[in-house]
């Protein structure tokens, strides 16, 4: 229906208007868009030439947007109100960097060339969540339920910060033993974080301790079988399917980095659906694809920093805050000295995997799901996911500065390094 004319609402708002019209919030948008991925690209063009992470970088533009939300007193996303959201989003970052990880890494499946993720999964996982639990519950005062879930969501390693300090791109793997680790770690210890947040959760409902043998069989037993085997049995026909198609010329090659997406997605969603855990099938995936297809790399950086308010900062009160350098400085170099006892690993190289218990995605995505579930009261949530944000900002900032000198002053120069042409003729 045609407007009236005596309506004085335009049908289309101009850009021109009277007088000088500033501050709109689309072009505002765009323009640090723009800038974000300028900066974006200038830093993994440089990603081992600086002398601090490139997390750091994108930390530093999240808080800048931070920034400008508030001034601009836009509604942004709420790590509690948008928690769905978040979960989301954070699940979609968090399979592609676990997939990208399994792609990085090509050590054959053996004991013991697995032997120091397995100390650090085994050994170093639990007692930290039972040291953050125990901090959680005695000093914070939460219900023993939710501070094992708060001691699941600080405990997963961030894949794509762990992979600032770890292994190269598929091709140029640093054999080093505490690169691997960490990186191996990463990938695995983000799934791993479940069967405890799961616990958590049914502790906090009323009804005893009949939920552990339901617990034991479903949450652990079964989530975790059926992952590892979804995931490897994608991820390497997949790997099988494409070299073939390639060989057949029905593949082109210019679309080999794409491959990865729909494979990681069909993995992760496969496995979903049968009740287990993705992300562990997701870095399985990985594995298996790099098995058959060597020239995937794949990566994503996703860091938080936009949702960061100033009534935010303010909820986890001074012992939440207190939590937050507690894994950097006292949880995660104490379980993973206990994890390392009897290992080959040279004591230097043992400092150097204790320190970088790298915080990222995973854990704000580990917050989301719990703030979304019916058990965790409001308050609880809120505490839980602001401790969350505040470990991984000073996370980023602490392991971003210190990992370019400490992998020089801890680990074997690149000449030294198994393999290399130097070490050969000593």
């Amino acid at each position: 229906m045609p407007r009236p004319v005596s309506d004085p609402t335009p049908l289309i708002t101009l850009a021109a208007e009277r007088g000088y019209s500033f501050a709109d919030v689309y072009p505002i948008g765009l323009l640090f868009c723009g800038i974000a991925i300028f900066a974006a690209v200038a830093a993994l063009s440089h990603q081992h030439e600086r002398a601090f992470s490139a997390s750091i970088i994108y930390l530093g533009l999240g808080l800048v947007a931070a920034v400008a939300i508030e001034v601009l007193d836009l509604r942004w996303i709420d790590p509690i109100g948008d928690a769905e959201l978040v979960e989301h989003l954070g699940e979609l970052a968090v399979i592609i960097a676990l997939f990208g990880t399994g792609l990085k890494l090509d050590r054959p499946f053996t004991r013991l060339a697995w032997a120091g993720v397995g100390r650090l999964l085994i050994v170093a996982m639990p007692l930290t969540i039972a040291a953050v639990a125990a901090f959680g519950h005695w000093v914070i005062g939460l219900p023993l339920g939710a501070a094992l879930i708060l001691g699941a969501v600080l405990a997963p390693t961030d894949p794509v910060l762990a992979g600032d300090v770890g292994v190269g791109p598929p091709g140029d793997e640093r054999e080093q033993e505490p690169n691997f680790s960490i990186t191996g770690e990463a990938g695995l210890n983000d799934g791993l974080a479940f069967p405890f947040l799961f616990a958590g959760l049914f502790m906090l409902d009323p009804g005893g301790s009949g939920w552990i043998g339901e617990w034991l069989l479903a949450d652990v037993v079964y989530a975790l079988a059926a992952a590892l085997a979804i995931g490897a049995g994608i991820g390497f026909g997949a790997g099988a399917l494409a070299v073939r198609l390639r060989n057949r010329n029905l593949l082109a090659a210019r679309f080999d980095a794409w491959l990865a997406i729909p494979t990681v997605l069909v993995i992760y969603g496969a496995t979903e659906v049968a009740g287990a855990y993705g992300f562990i099938a997701a870095f399985v995936g990985g594995l298996a694809f790099r098995r058959y297809e060597h020239s995937h790399d794949l990566n994503v950086s996703v860091h938080v920093g936009s949702m960061v308010t100033i009534a935010g900062l303010e909820v986890p009160g001074v012992s939440g805050w207190l939590l937050v350098p507690a894994p950097l400085l006292l949880i995660r170099p104490l379980s993973v000295s206990v994890a390392l006892i009897g290992s080959a690993i040279p004591a230097r190289e043992r400092l150097f995997v204790a320190w970088f218990g790298v915080r990222g995605i995973g854990s704000i995505y580990y917050a989301a799901v719990a703030a979304s579930a019916a058990q965790l009261s409001a308050g609880d949530a809120q505490l839980i996911a602001w401790i969350a944000i505040g470990a991984v900002i000073v996370s980023i900032a602490a392991h971003g500065v210190t990992a370019s000198p400490l992998s020089r002053r801890l680990l074997p120069p690149e000449d030294a390094k198994p393999g290399s042409a130097s070490s050969k003729v000593a």
